[in-house]
C-alpha cells in the first residue's frame, strides 16, 4: 500500500510527512517520527526516498514477524538536505567532479551535513505544532535514517540530538577524516592546508562522531541507551566499510541500547532490498518494543 503524504511549511522548510494509509486520523495512538534523509545530489522527491519509506512501512505495518500487537503509529519525515532540491543554491554542487575540482570539498560536504542535523532539531522542536496544532496526538518517540550523504548525516544527528533515540545509518560514515583522507587520496588530491584548514580540522576533533567518547559506558557517550541499526556494503568504493569499520566494532551503546550491523557482501555504495527489509523490520521492533 502506497504512504498517504502530506507537506508542510516549517519555518521556510519544505517538509513531507508520510503516514500509513491504515492510520486514522482520529487516532490517539501515540506517534513515532522517523526522520529519512537522502543521499548526495539527491532531493527528498527522489524515487529511492520514496521507495524505503513504503518498504520501511511495509515491513512494520505487516503480517508476521512478531513483535506482539503495535501499539504506536509511525510517520516518516523527509526533507531536502541544505544546497540540495528545492533548497540547492550552488549548481556546481551537481557536478560529479566536484571533489577533483573543489579545494572547500571537504568543508563543503560536512557543512551540509551538520547544518542538516541542526534542521533535524528544528523539526523536532517545531514539526509537533504544525501535525498537530490543537495536542491531538503526541510524538513519542523520534528516530533518524539516511542513505549516503543522508547516512553520514545520520550519524551527527545521532551524535548531537539526545531526542533521537533509534538510528539507522545507510551506507554512511562515522568518521569523517577516514572518509575524506581516503576520497583525497583516490582523486589524486594532497590532503593539505588548502583543502583541510586547520579551523575545520580543529572543529573535525572537537564534534566528530568518531572523536566523541563513544567507547565509554557513562554519560560521556552520546549513544549510550540508542537503538541503532548500521547498514553498509562489503565492497561500497565511495564510502568504503574500513572508514567506519574500527567506530562502529568500538561503538558502546550500553544495556539499554541496540547496536546491530549487516554488512552486505558483494555489495557497493546503494541500498538494497534486504537493506530496506533490516531496516523495516528494526522499526517494527522499534514500534512493538519487542526485542529492544
Amino acid at each position: 500500500m502506497e504512504p498517504t503524504k502530506q507537506t508542510l511549511l516549517v519555518g521556510g522548510l519544505l517538509v513531507d510527512v508520510y503516514s500509513h494509509p491504515t492510520s486514522s486520523p482520529s487516532s490517539t495512538d501515540p506517534v513515532h517520527a522517523l526522520f529519512f534523509l537522502h543521499g548526495r545530489f539527491g532531493s527528498a522527491q527522489d524515487s529511492n526516498v520514496v521507495n524505503t519509506i513504503k518498504a520501511i512501512f511495509d515491513e512494520s505495518y505487516g503480517p508476521g514477524s512478531g513483535g506482539g500487537e503495535r501499539k504506536k503509529d509511525l510517520i516518516a519525515v523527509a526533507f531536502d538536505h541544505r544546497n540540495h532540491g528545492s533548497r540547492l543554491v550552488d549548481q556546481k554542487w551537481k557536478s560529479e567532479d566536484l571533489a577533483k575540482n573543489n579545494n572547500q570539498h571537504a568543508v563543503d560536504m560536512y557543512t551540509i551535513q551538520t547544518g542538516t542535523a541542526e534542521d533535524v532539531s528544528f523539526l523536532i522542536d517545531h514539526l509537533p505544532s504544525f501535525l498537530y496544532p490543537s495536542g491531538e496526538r503526541a510524538i513519542v518517540e523520534w528516530g533518524i535514517c539516511g542513505a549516503s550523504l543522508g547516512g553520514n548525516s545520520t550519524w551527527i544527528a545521532l551524535s548531537r540530538e539526545p531526542r533521537l533515540t533509534l538510528g539507522i545509518p545507510i551506507v554512511g560514515c562515522s568518521d569523517y577524516t577516514k572518509l575524506i583522507s581516503q576520497r583525497a587520496q583516490s582523486s589524486g588530491i594532497p590532503f593539505s592546508l588548502s583543502y583541510f584548514s586547520t579551523s575545520f580540522r580543529t572543529y573535525i576533533e572537537t564534534h566528530d562522531p568518531a572523536q566523541l567518547a563513544y567507547r565509554a559506558k557513562d554519560a560521556s557517550n552520546p549513544f549510550l541507551g540508542k537503538k541503532i541499526l548500521v547498514l553498509s556494503g562489503k565492497e561500497d568504493k565511495i564510502v568504503p566499510w574500513v572508514a567506519s569499520a574500527e567506530f562502529v566494532e568500538g561503538l558502546e551503546v550500553g544495556e539499554g541500547g541496540v547496536k546491530r550491523v549487516v554488512v552486505e557482501e558483494g555489495v557497493g555504495h546503494e541500498c538494497t532490498s534486504g537493506m530496506w527489509r533490516e531496516a523495516g523490520l528494526f522499526v517494527r521492533e522499534w514500534l512493538s518494543g519487542a526485542g529492544f
